[in-house]
């Protein structure tokens, strides 16, 4: 993301705005960073430090799905519940010949189901009530069922998968990240306690006793192996290149287990992770979505703390040339209703909650420790966002409608990023801790489907 606006005119525009970042009870601001590098822009005003969400509290095991309910005809899995004959999402636009829900499989622990999702042809999957009927698996344990199998179920495959907290596919059983040592800069991968399960914390502890280390690589799970590593060098706001995230920090449990997230805190540490020569994304006006889990009590007033599709030059090349998941309270280009925090789209030149007036339907989202924020990305002029609780609850539809003038049909690139803007932007904050990229858009059923698997993998238990 670059702005367009002086450093010193954003500055005092943040100030006249008061856009200092919410926080967690108990932190205090200790006033706003000066950006002192790249272009001026808008994205270069003061950041400011949000406070991290503190570690969750123990809990019992992978938390299983929720009896896994089926379309009509699906079996349920052992022990689990028949659901209402996987009723369809009641606002999401059906395409031609919207097919019924699909057979629930069985599987350990609860049937994967999608409970009736409803034709893709033309849908933007973004608008109306959630169904009631997606299947769950049971998230994160072993041999269940991950969000990746979910999309590919509803042919909306996954061609990026990452996390350092669980596997996304219930047979993936490679490693989640890669450690890099202080000490002596040896590396170490980071592998599961079990096929399609948790994370082995236990190797990190091992691995880094003593000295400190960063995050060196963080795997996708896709056969793609679009694998994210630090941004390199000569990326508009980062001319150097990016930093690692500290792999101590983002500590919380998910499950029972304890792992760690990474952890945004620029401008200071300068962390961003890109891959800009990936196989499988969108490019073009090609349809996508994409999620992400986020701590929910992290965010800044400014650009750019994103996660999704950006330039492959690590430079700003013009309005529509990334489509990306942005998190934070910005009210640079637009706002939604309220204070914020929102869940926005960085489209480039502009992080919008709608389009290119102020979204009030797009309201703040508090109350939360983790938050789900979604992207819906369509061919044609049409995106939505959604949002919702990664504890409980369904998902929430925060925008349903047309892009900002000027952004249809999109010119995306297909490079990805995490951390920071397209053209490296890196006053961001924030914390991630999973999150993939699809190709095609999936209906309302597949998203439902999505968050229920989040909720049962136990974010903060």
């Amino acid at each position: 993301m670059k702005s367009k606006v002086a450093l010193s005119t954003l500055v005092a525009l943040s100030a006249l705005l008061g856009c200092a970042p919410n926080r967690p009870s108990g932190t205090s601001a200790t006033g706003g960073s000066t950006g002192t590098g790249g272009d001026s822009a808008s994205g270069g005003s003061s950041g400011d430090t949000g406070g991290s969400g503190g570690p969750g509290t123990g809990g019992t095991g992978a938390t299983t799905g929720t009896g896994g309910a089926t379309g009509t005809g699906g079996a349920t899995g052992t022990g689990g519940t028949t659901g209402t004959g996987g009723a369809t999402s009641t606002g999401g636009t059906t395409g031609t010949g919207g097919a019924t829900g699909l057979a629930g499989k069985s599987g350990t622990g609860g049937a994967t189901g999608t409970g009736g999702v409803t034709g893709t042809g033309g849908s933007t999957g973004t608008g109306g009530a959630t169904s009631t009927g997606g299947a769950t698996g049971t998230a994160g344990a072993a041999g269940g069922t991950g969000p990746c199998d979910i999309y590919q179920s509803a042919n909306t495959p996954c061609v990026a998968a990452h996390s350092t907290v669980r596997a996304l596919y219930g047979a993936y059983s490679g490693s989640l990240y890669q450690l890099r040592r202080a000490s002596d800069k040896t590396t170490k991968d980071v592998p599961l306690l079990a096929r399609g399960g948790f994370v082995d914390i236990s190797v990190q502890n091992s691995f880094c006793s003593g000295t400190t280390c960063t995050i060196s690589i963080i795997y996708d799970q896709s056969s793609n192996h679009n694998d994210l590593t630090k941004s390199p060098a000569g990326e508009t706001w980062l001319p150097n290149g990016g930093n690692e995230a500290n792999a101590a920090d983002g500590m919380i449990t998910v499950g029972g287990h304890t792992v760690h997230g990474i952890f945004v805190n620029n401008p200071t540490a300068n962390v961003g992770y890109r891959n800009s020569a990936t196989k499988g994304l969108a490019t073009g006006d090609q349809p996508e979505a994409m999620y992400a889990v986020l701590d929910a009590k992290r965010y800044s007033t400014i650009c750019c703390f994103d996660y999704g599709n950006v330039e492959t030059d690590g430079k700003d090349d013009g309005n529509a040339t990334m489509e990306a998941i942005y998190w934070g309270a910005s009210t640079q280009w637009t706002r939604g209703g309220g204070n914020g925090p929102w869940v926005a789209a960085d489209l480039e030149n502009g992080m919008f909650e709608g389009d290119s007036t102020n979204a009030t339907t797009n309201t703040s989202v508090t109350g939360f420790s983790y938050v789900t924020a979604m992207l819906k990305g369509p061919s044609g002029n049409a995106f939505g966002l959604k949002a919702g609780n990664s504890q409980s609850g369904m998902l929430e539809t925060k925008w349903n409608g047309k892009r900002p003038a000027g952004y249809s049909p999109m010119k995306k690139q297909g490079a990805i990023v995490l951390g920071t803007g397209g053209d490296g932007s890196n006053y961001g904050q924030g914390t991630f801790f999973e999150g993939a990229i699809t190709s095609g858009n999936p209906p309302d059923a597949t998203d439902d489907a999505v968050q229920a698997n989040i909720v049962a993998a136990g974010y903060g238990k």
